[in-house]
C-alpha cells in the first residue's frame, strides 16, 4: 500500500498507473486500488443503481461510499441508498451535504435556485460538499462511462483529478450499455425504481426528466438548458 501523501507524488504515480492500466478490467482496476490506497479510497455512487458499489466491495467489502446528498433527491433514490447499505452492510455511506440546508439557500439566494441560476446550485450543493469531502481522501472511484456522453468520450480508467487534488479512478470507463446492462441482470444488481420508468440519468428531482426513446439519456437532465453537466466531472 502506498505511503505517497504529497500532491505531486500522487499525480506522478495516477500518470503512470493511466498508462499501465489503460486495457484494465474493472476488478483488475479496483484491485489496484484498494491495493494502492486501502482506507484511503471512497467510491461515489448517485444511487442510481448498485453496480459500482457491487464491483467495489467484491474487492474490499468495508469501502467507504460517498452519496452527495443535495436535499432535492427523490425519495426513490434516498431509498435506494438506504437499500444499498442494508444489502452491503459492511459498507460506510458517507454523506457529503451543503452547508445550508435548502430553505437556507432558499432564504439567501431565493427559491427555486436550481432554475434560474442550475450552475450555481450544484456548486453549492454538488461541487463544494464534494471537494470537502474528497478532501479526506488520496483517491476516489466513479461510475463515470465514456458512453454516457460525448463530454466522457475519452475517460481513462486511471487519471489525476485537478479539480479536486486526488487520484480517479473509473473502472468501468469502457463499459457499453449492453455490457452494464448485462451486469446488472446476471448479478441482481439493485437499481433505483425510477429507472424502469423512463429516467436513465438520474439526478436531483427538480432538474431530471423522463427520457425520450431512443434519446440521450443524459438528454432528461436540466431539460430544455445548455446545461449538461454539474460540475463533478468536468
Amino acid at each position: 500500500m502506498t505511503t505517497v501523501t504529497g500532491k505531486e507524488e500522487l499525480k506522478a504515480l495516477a500518470e503512470k498507473a493511466s498508462e499501465e492500466l489503460a486495457d484494465a478490467g474493472a476488478i483488475e482496476a479496483l484491485e489496484w486500488a484498494v491495493g494502492t490506497f486501502g482506507d484511503d479510497l471512497i467510491v461515489a455512487s448517485n444511487m442510481q443503481d448498485a453496480v459500482l458499489v457491487d464491483l467495489a466491495t467484491k474487492v474490499k467489502s468495508d469501502v467507504d461510499v460517498l452519496f452527495l446528498e443535495t436535499g432535492y433527491h427523490f425519495a426513490e433514490t434516498i431509498g435506494t441508498r438506504d437499500a444499498v447499505a442494508t444489502v452491503y452492510p459492511d459498507i460506510r455511506i458517507v454523506n457529503a451535504q451543503a452547508e445550508q440546508t435548502v430553505a437556507q439557500q432558499d432564504a439567501e439566494y431565493g427559491p427555486k435556485l436550481h432554475e434560474r441560476d442550475p450552475n450555481r446550485c450544484c456548486q453549492l450543493r454538488k461541487v463544494i460538499p464534494l471537494r470537502t469531502t474528497l478532501s479526506n481522501y488520496s483517491a476516489w472511484v466513479t461510475g463515470v462511462r465514456r458512453v454516457d456522453a460525448p463530454t466522457r468520450a475519452n475517460t481513462p480508467i486511471v487519471t489525476w483529478d485537478e479539480r479536486n487534488g486526488l487520484v480517479k479512478i473509473n473502472p468501468i470507463a469502457p463499459w457499453t450499455d449492453e455490457e452494464f446492462r448485462a451486469y446488472i441482470t446476471e448479478h441482481g444488481i439493485l437499481e433505483n425504481p425510477l429507472v424502469s420508468e423512463g429516467y436513465l440519468s438520474i439526478g436531483c428531482a427538480p432538474c431530471t426528466a423522463k427520457v425520450a426513446p431512443g434519446a440521450d439519456p443524459r438528454s432528461g437532465r436540466w431539460a430544455g438548458q445548455s446545461k449538461t453537466e454539474c460540475g463533478l466531472h468536468g
